[in-house]
């Protein structure tokens, strides 16, 4: 039921991940897809393969955002939207976690973050909206936040600062942008099999018991699950949906109180 077709996709950080899995669902829904990586390298070519099996027109552009503000709405939005003008969807999910302790934390790592998590996606999304505007097409954007977002853990100041701040955004944005018939939403994952998550789980067993026991389904899926919602959401079966995080998280963020130690669980049972 979710049709794409004949709609253009940007998708940062889309190499491989969560932004992969999103590609690939949004080419096997039929929209054509802008791949954005940081270098081209073998996980960038096995998306774009996967991609081109549903797409063969799916390109794949370079850029570091990290760079300065300016850099990356002239050089990288504005150069992109010249050359794809009808471009209609665009997935803000390139992200980083680089995270010290907060007693250790220093402004480089915590601006780093801040700048490629919320700024560059902030700027890029305005570079977006300007020629949507002007040219009264209606556009589909969607974040990929994180369930750091809402819940904290304790050597993820920044990250988790800088993921609270996306699902600010995506409210706020709504609220701007919806008068133009602009739609922002946003997909929060849980823990997925990422390669940056499997350098953990695969080798820390007790930390993939861990994660599990904070599921309630008790699954540490991989990266795949993610597509089909964010294929959804910028399709028009989600015309009335605005403003919205989705938590794609096996449950995790409506447990309470996952690890409850057994005298207080046989405590709380025995209450009537």
């Amino acid at each position: 039921m979710i049709d794409l077709t004949g709609h253009t996709a940007l998708i940062t950080g889309s190499t491989q991940g969560v932004g992969a899995s999103i590609a690939t669902s949004l080419c096997q829904a039929g929209a054509r897809v802008i791949l954005h990586g940081l270098r081209d390298d073998s996980a960038a070519q096995a998306t774009l393969a996967r991609c081109r099996q549903s797409r063969k027109d799916t390109e794949l552009v370079l850029f570091d955002l990290s760079s300065d503000i300016e850099r990356v709405q002239q050089d990288f939005a504005t150069r992109i939207l010249e050359q794809y003008p009808g471009i209609d969807l665009l997935v803000n999910n390139a992200g980083i976690f680089i995270d010290s302790p907060f007693l250790e934390m220093n402004p480089a790592i915590f601006d780093r973050t801040f700048h490629i998590n919320v700024r560059a996606p902030y700027f890029i999304t305005q570079a977006f909206a300007k020629h949507w505007v002007a040219r009264s097409i209606s556009g589909r954007i969607l974040f990929t936040g994180s369930i750091n977002g809402l819940l904290a853990e304790p050597t993820h100041t920044a990250y988790d600062a800088s993921k609270g701040a996306v699902a600010a955004l995506v409210r706020s944005l709504c609220v701007s942008l919806a008068p133009h018939a602009i739609r922002v939403n946003a997909i929060a994952p849980g823990l997925v099999r990422t390669p940056l998550t499997d350098q953990v789980l695969s080798t820390d067993r007790a930390m993939l018991k861990w994660m599990q026991l904070h599921t309630p389904n008790q699954t540490v899926p991989s990266a795949d699950v993610c597509g089909p919602m964010a294929a959804f959401l910028l399709s028009d079966l989600a015309h009335h949906i605005h403003g919205q995080t989705i938590y794609i998280d096996g449950g995790m963020s409506a447990w309470q109180q996952p690890d409850l130690p057994d005298s207080c669980r046989s405590a709380m049972q025995a209450q009537p």
